[in-house]
């Protein structure tokens, strides 16, 4: 009896300890997930656009128009009794001179006051718009080093500080994933539509969500201020990354997150297979410098060594799904 209950308490004891080890193993596993450094390029802001600006215009006490051609009619505006006089004095060519002078003034009247309208009418419903606040994720292989070649070119060479550069940015960010599409493997996209005050808020959110993966950033254009690490520091990160490399072998991965704000109603499709990401690619490319309010692409890893395992891609980004 006594040495059945030995050998029980040995085997519990045993399977205790396997536990234990492989929970310690999977926490120590889970820190180092955020060993790689990540590359950074973005831009814009989220300002309600500005309004035409209009002179202010002024008329004269009892309805009549003050400023115009020697003083305004006090009594009636543009009617028929400021037609009257006109017509009767002088006669002949100068009264008809006189006529064709009133229209033309009359009709710069009018049209000011109608695009008056229109441009406050267009202010109003651009700062009530709604705004698309996007975001499309692709882990691919690590073989498509040429991926990490075209954004860091892209990072060094891009102007962020201006829409049309952003708009730029955007094209040839998601034209050189859509260059390899052999190499997908994870995707995830979400849409939200939002009001423009609380748009700032979400996108910053998400951003610094994406941003906090990164163990650090190795390079960055934000704003058009360009950003690198220092040699010494990229030459630790890849002897680093090349030592985690010969540990893990196989499965190693870049992810790529795309974060867009744009005026109006952005659809991009839920990614479950390689043609949903190949149309969500298309469709976010699409996106003109008229509606791109801001912009942040970020992958990881960035310097070269340095990698991002299977694992490190389950513990970070547990939304992707396989491709």
């Amino acid at each position: 009896m006594y040495k059945t209950l030995r050998s029980l308490m040995k085997s519990w004891v045993k399977a205790l300890v396997a536990i234990g080890l492989v929970v310690a193993l999977s926490f120590g596993h889970a820190d180092g997930a955020l060993a790689a450094g990540g590359g950074r390029i973005g831009g814009g802001s989220f300002r309600a656009p500005s309004r035409t600006y209009s002179a202010p215009r002024s008329y004269a006490p009892g309805g009549g128009y003050s400023g115009g051609y020697g003083g305004g009619y006090g009594g009636g505006g543009f009617g028929l009794p400021f037609l009257f006089p006109v017509f009767g004095i002088g006669g002949g060519a100068g009264g008809l001179f006189s006529i064709l002078i009133f229209l033309a003034v009359a009709n710069f009247l009018v049209q000011s006051f109608r695009r008056s309208r229109s441009d406050d009418s267009l202010g109003d419903s651009m700062d009530s718009s709604t705004i698309s606040v996007a975001k499309l994720q692709v882990g691919l292989l690590a073989e498509a080093r040429e991926l990490q070649a075209d954004l860091n070119t892209i990072a060094q060479k891009a102007d962020t500080s201006s829409t049309n550069g952003l708009a730029e940015v955007l094209q040839e960010a998601t034209l050189a994933l859509l260059r390899h599409p052999e190499y997908w493997v994870y995707a995830g996209s979400t849409v939200q539509q939002t009001r423009l005050e609380a748009a700032e808020s979400q996108f910053n959110r998400l951003l610094i969500a994406e941003r906090s993966k990164f163990s650090g950033e190795t390079l960055s254009n934000v704003n058009s201020q360009l950003k690198q690490a220092s040699t010494s520091s990229l030459a630790v990160a890849e002897k680093a990354g090349a030592l985690a490399n010969q540990a893990a072998g196989p499965g190693e991965y870049i992810v790529v997150t795309l974060l867009v704000g744009s005026q109006g109603k952005l659809q991009l499709p839920k990614v479950n297979s390689s043609d949903d990401l190949r149309q969500a690619l298309q469709q976010l490319g699409g996106v003109s410098s008229e509606r791109l309010l801001a912009l942040e692409v970020l992958w990881t890893p960035q310097a070269e060594g340095d990698v991002l395992t299977n694992e490190d891609v389950i513990v970070q980004y547990p939304d992707l799904k396989l491709v």
